[in-house]
């Protein structure tokens, strides 16, 4: 596994992160999939979580040396704590999570990540939750009715997450929004926080226009999701008459990897297998057998949909 410098965090992170997604036998992630009001309300647990194959896929993420994990949801959080207690990492490992119910369209004008009572108590519930001292990377993501309700938006939450630095409840913050452009960019001008965390892909790449730049100023790294468009570019295979996805996913993996500016790749999976392949992938060059397959994907109708949509939402006014 090859490791990278995150921004100015002091940290070496793997290039390839594991996410907390369990799934359905569809291949839709669980939870969300399977109540999203309750799925997105704290303390909420569903059944299952942290089971044998969950072990399993732990157990090769540490064969191969992966040390980020992201876990959105209590019962992936929850579950996440149990197994680390179960069989606990041979080595130092750092997880991103969110404080739920308060992010993106969950909570209105995202007004409970702006106070911080609220945002403390969230914290010290996740702690309980993870079993751990600190949060080491916390993912907050206002939308844009927040700042457009609240002028001084961004000065609030900036204090937060100073606060909750200095009480040692989180290590570092993560900016995150489903807002497009002009709220990441304002959450990076905010200075308070380490990361970005975004959507990235051969479709989804407007943030190369500003996004990137702006954070690498702030020397933030940047941590991307979605290489696989949330299981949309194997649908535009069947259209390009792809057949081996396999080499596609390991090209939009490299495409990912490849970028300027990009430092880690999350990667959720429910088959340790397939955390190898992409591990094995993460670590080759972008090849002009991947471009070629690119290509062909970009030539598709499904695609050029997918690509005007991304863009129409984030460059959104």
């Amino acid at each position: 596994m090859e490791y990278v410098a995150l921004g100015n965090t002091g940290l070496k992170i793997s290039k390839l992160a594991m996410g907390g997604h369990e799934y359905l036998p569809n291949g839709k992630s669980r939870g969300f999939n399977e109540d999203f009001s309750k799925s997105t309300t704290p303390g909420v647990l569903f059944e299952g979580f942290g089971a044998e194959n969950r072990l399993r896929v732990l157990k090769e993420s540490y064969d191969l040396g992966i040390n980020f994990y992201d876990v959105t949801q209590d019962s992936e959080k929850e579950a996440l704590g149990r197994n680390l207690k179960q069989m606990p990492p041979p080595y130092e490992i750092y997880i991103q999570t969110r404080p739920e119910g308060m992010m993106y369209t969950y909570d209105e004008n995202n007004v409970k990540m702006a106070n911080l009572e609220l945002l403390r108590a969230e914290a010290q519930r996740i702690l309980k939750l993870l079993n751990r001292d600190t949060i080491d990377f916390f993912n907050l993501a206002p939308m844009k009715d927040a700042w457009k309700h609240d002028p001084e938006y961004f000065e609030k939450l900036s204090y937060n997450v100073s606060v909750l630095k200095k009480e040692g409840l989180i290590h570092f913050a993560c900016a995150d929004t489903f807002s497009g452009e002009e709220t990441y960019l304002k959450l990076i001008a905010s200075g308070q926080f380490d990361v970005v965390y975004i959507n990235f892909n051969f479709a989804d790449y407007q943030a190369q226009r500003k996004v990137f730049d702006a954070a690498k100023e702030k020397h933030m790294g940047i941590v991307t999701r979605e290489a696989y468009m949330k299981g949309q570019l194997f649908r535009m295979a069947k259209e390009a008459q792809i057949e081996d996805t396999g080499k596609l996913a390991d090209a939009a993996l490299r495409w990912n990897l490849a970028q300027k500016n990009v430092d880690i790749v999350v990667y959720g999976t429910g088959k340790p297998q397939h955390l190898r392949s992409a591990a094995l992938a993460s670590e080759g060059e972008f090849t002009e057998e991947d471009e070629m397959l690119i290509e062909r994907i970009k030539q598709t109708e499904s695609y050029r949909e997918y690509e005007k949509n991304k863009t129409e939402e984030f460059f959104q006014h």
